[in-house]
């Protein structure tokens, strides 16, 4: 969430990004409106409050000096009666506040280059060289069958469409990329968490995925709970509500959870094989900081991110979003792409943000500053990696004229030693 002074005060920027990212600035004008009305009502309330204050002082006097306070303690309940209606309006006009404030998006960095799609990011950095192949390469929607590691059709049987049934060295495969990320990353002085893969309401609005993106979460009616579309969204609120101190920061998590997601809007897109799901699996980054590191943090993530893949020898793209394909809550973002030579096209593995202040705004996450006086944190999120997205990458690449696959040497000892898949 933005803050309102920043918009009150700057409105044609918030009315810049917008437009940036391709959206209708019309909502800056109805914050104006609705700032104004709440601050009127607030100036209302507090002088009313005032005046009460000196009423009650008044009464006290009158009867300290025993004198007739009769006319003033009638005067005080008018006050009362008029009091609590107006701090029911005015806490109404903010409620009304907030909720569209919700629903705006984060002003992109000063870095983040103007574009409407993915077709407009710029490449930062290119590693690695696709392998070439003596053979056509296959895609792993048919590898993966052929080795019987992972069996669509009854994934679809037993849950329905975009659901997969990982078996013996598929899991395995799978099971060995989560707990090598995990442990690189611990490494790499990464504190792991595993934490609750359902979250209340104002746990998933304190990420950003409430109210904008209700579409997109699966949700436990009977229990008022959502499933988590990444660890992003409980990790980031962990100190939900919380002043750290100083010294604590920066904090940097990891975590592996699996991860649900509707994938509203996206009919017949990725529609074969394992890419797009409502279930996979993830290792997710989560980096929370002072305002001042925070893009040295953002720096430091994606390296970490790539590290993953150059651990595997997977060749990969780095590229940075433009405005328009940026996420609703980031003000900057990297996308790590890796290369699918079935495909012959690099897919997204990665996707790493900093959010600044957006989602502690919203969490209302704070720090004790040099000064003692509480400030908001900055948060950053990422992917490090997408396991199941992974998992494709090497059966792709690391695939063999005779169907089989090779076992990347980094991941071997997760595999018991085992070098190949056939």
């Amino acid at each position: 969430m933005l803050d309102i002074r920043r918009i009150r005060e700057n409105p044609d920027e918030l009315r810049t990004a917008l437009g940036n990212r391709g959206q209708d600035a019309k909502v800056v004008d109805e914050i104006l409106k609705l700032d104004s009305e709440w601050r009127e009502l607030k100036s209302a309330t507090d002088e009313l409050r005032a005046g009460k204050n000196k009423v009650t002082q008044e009464i006290a006097g009158l009867k300290k000096s025993k004198k007739d306070a009769e006319q003033r303690i009638h005067d005080m309940h008018k006050l009362n009666a008029e009091l609590e209606g107006l701090e029911r309006r005015c806490s109404e006009q903010e409620g009304k506040l907030r909720a569209v404030l919700l629903t705006v998006p984060n002003i992109p960095h000063s870095s983040v280059p103007v574009g409407k799609s993915e077709e407009d990011n710029p490449i930062v950095r290119t590693w690695g060289t696709p392998a070439k192949f003596e053979f056509k390469p296959k895609e792993h929607w048919e590898l993966a069958p052929a080795l019987d590691i992972m069996d669509f059709e009854r994934g679809v049987k037993l849950a329905g469409h975009r659901f997969t049934l990982l078996k013996g060295d598929g899991a395995k495969l799978e099971r060995a990329v989560i707990n090598f990320f995990l442990d690189v990353h611990e490494k790499n002085g990464y504190t792991e968490v595993f934490p609750p893969i359902l979250v209340n309401e104002k746990t998933a609005t304190g990420t950003g995925n409430l109210p904008k993106f209700a579409d997109q979460l699966y949700y436990c009616s009977e229990d008022k709970l959502y499933l988590i579309p990444t660890a992003e969204v409980p990790v980031t609120n962990i100190y939900m509500e919380e002043t750290v101190p100083k010294e604590k920061l920066p904090m940097r998590f990891c975590a592996y959870t699996p991860c649900f997601r509707r994938e509203a809007g996206e009919y017949q897109r990725d529609i074969k094989g394992y890419l797009r799901q409502h279930q996979f699996n993830k290792v997710e980054l989560v980096h929370i900081c002072e305002p001042k590191t925070s893009y040295e943090e953002l720096e430091m993530m994606v390296k970490e991110a790539e590290l993953m893949l150059q651990l595997l020898k997977l060749p990969y793209t780095m590229a940075t979003l433009c405005t328009g394909d940026m996420g609703f809550a980031s003000a900057k973002t990297y996308d790590i792409n890796v290369w699918l030579p079935g495909q012959g096209k690099y897919r997204e593995v990665s996707s790493c943000s900093n959010c600044e202040d957006f989602q502690s705004r919203r969490a209302n996450t704070k720090y004790y500053d040099e000064k003692g006086k509480p400030q908001f944190v900055h948060t950053l999120n990422g992917s490090g990696l997408a396991a199941g997205r992974t998992v494709i990458a090497i059966i792709e690449n690391y695939q063999q004229k005779d169907g089989s696959i090779v076992i990347p040497e980094a991941l071997r000892p997760y595999m018991r030693g085992k070098e190949r898949i056939a």
